[in-house]
């Protein structure tokens, strides 16, 4: 059965290969009611509308009734509880995004994680590690339904407290970025506009009238009020299901100390941040140029769709100003060390292409070393060994690789070796490679794929697979 076809097959909540009894007791908990105890935490899936500009409402599914979903803030190695209801019409799952967690509560269907039918409940539970900025969402399947999954508002940030503290600040600001309003854009139409996806690619399938940061557009909602000599840490996070975002913040640098929730080897200071969908970036910004101020993206297009929000100094007032930075390439290497990573036990070969479209869909089908999801072969790992994914991007477009369940270690870009640098998402940009190393610690069903929610629908997705 095809990812995209899971969600209306009447049998699909047991749908997948080798269940246990353990996850058949789990996903039959998920009809009935939550355990009698209370959980740490509880979340609702559920309708509900946002106002995201005067006028302009989005009819959508969030999380206890809001966009972002709550923050959830969580000790390192102290076991929580979460009590997720279902109050939408289709099936749902929660996927807990950059912790290693078991492949029963991770949150993907194709490891095994229970989905949670509409009206049912289940109750998670995990050690939250490692430290630093995670977040949760959805992890089910749109295909060409462009209001389901990470198009709708099902994400939130997930907090785990008890690493390195990034140094003081003042303020703390949790920043999510979101497209709304999605619709099938011709392939034709796309190749003649300048996407924020990539400008030398064809961009995506998918195009959108509006974006926010958190809950609103760009002049609207509250802004960010800061005062002269403030140490601000912004936490950011692309929660787009297609869009990478490039941000600036006039007359401001940004201090970049994490990546995916993990402290960077070499903190440095940038002008512009670049966030692949799914990435997150943890960056101190020294509020010294007084004035009122756009934090937003560098193109145009996206700040007049509303990727922004307003930044306003104490007793300053006057239309919030934007100038364009001077241009920049984001390399990932600037925040790694320039030494080898030390070698792997084995290296695994990823080759990304595009087959183009296929049985009469709008959206084409991806492929890993020329097959596609769920008829691909699982990488086979032993515990204990390092591994090197090198991908090969032989395609035309941005891939976001995401690795549920362990975090990697980023060693080359193109002919650049670095080390150090760890995070579960990176960018691999259009006929380039890239190679990540990761240890297999933690055993059980693990998913690798893209994280642009078209991709990973049409495709572009694999399972590792623990040996024994």
């Amino acid at each position: 059965m095809k990812r995209r076809e899971f969600l209306t097959s009447a049998g699909a909540l047991l749908v997948g290969p080798a269940l246990d009894s353990t996850l058949l007791r789990t996903a039959a908990a998920a009809t009935a009611k939550p355990p009698a105890t209370a959980a740490d935490y509880t979340l609702k899936i559920e309708p509900c509308t946002i106002e995201i500009s005067p006028g302009v409402k989005i009819e959508t599914i969030g999380y206890n009734g809001q966009v972002p979903g709550p923050i959830l803030r969580m000790r390192e190695g102290s076991p929580v509880t979460i009590d997720v209801t279902n109050a939408s019409k289709t099936p749902e799952i929660v996927h807990w995004h950059g912790l290693k967690i078991d492949s029963l509560n991770d949150g993907a269907m194709e490891e095994g994680s229970p989905m949670i039918p509409a009206g049912g409940s289940l109750r998670y539970h995990f050690t939250p590690r490692p430290s630093g900025t995670r977040w949760y969402h959805t992890h089910t399947s749109a295909g060409a339904d462009l209001s389901r999954a990470t198009y709708t508002g099902q994400f939130g940030f997930l907090v785990v407290d008890g690493g390195d503290e990034p140094g003081h600040f003042d303020q703390e600001v949790f920043l999510a970025i979101h497209h709304w309003a999605p619709s099938f854009v011709p392939m034709l139409e796309t190749m003649q506009m300048q996407s924020a996806n990539n400008p030398a690619s064809t961009g995506s399938d998918v195009g959108y009238q509006y974006a926010t940061v958190n809950q609103h557009r760009l002049g609207f909602g509250e802004p960010i009020r800061v005062k002269p000599g403030q140490r601000v840490l912004l936490h950011l996070l692309n929660a787009s299901a297609t869009e990478n975002a490039v941000l600036a913040l006039p007359g401001h640098k940004f201090r970049v100390v994490a990546m995916d929730g993990n402290p960077v080897p070499n903190p440095k200071e940038v002008e512009v941040l670049s966030l692949a969908v799914a990435e997150r970036v943890d960056a101190i910004v020294e509020m010294n140029s007084p004035g009122v101020w756009v934090l937003g993206s560098t193109l145009e297009k996206s700040r007049q769709m509303g990727l922004g929000i307003v930044v306003e100094y104490a007793g300053k007032t006057g239309a919030p100003v934007w100038k364009d930075p001077a241009p920049a390439v984001w390399d990932y290497s600037q925040f790694a060390r320039s030494a080898p990573a030390p070698k792997p036990d084995d290296t695994i070969t990823l080759t990304i292409i595009d087959l183009g479209q296929a049985d009469g869909s709008k959206f084409d089908t991806w492929a890993i070393n020329g097959k596609s999801w769920p008829d691909t072969d699982a990488i086979k790992v032993e515990q204990g060994k390092r591994y090197r994914l090198v991908f090969q991007n032989a395609s035309g477009d941005q891939h976001p690789m995401h690795l549920h369940r362990h975090t990697f270690e980023v060693t080359s870009i193109g002919d650049k070796n670095l080390s150090g640098l760890k995070k579960d998402v990176v960018n691999v940009m259009p006929l380039d490679t890239v190679a990540v190393d990761f240890v297999a610690d933690n055993p059980g069903d693990t998913l690798l794929h893209c994280h642009m929610q078209l991709h990973m629908d049409f495709g572009f997705m694999q399972l590792i697979r623990y040996a024994g």
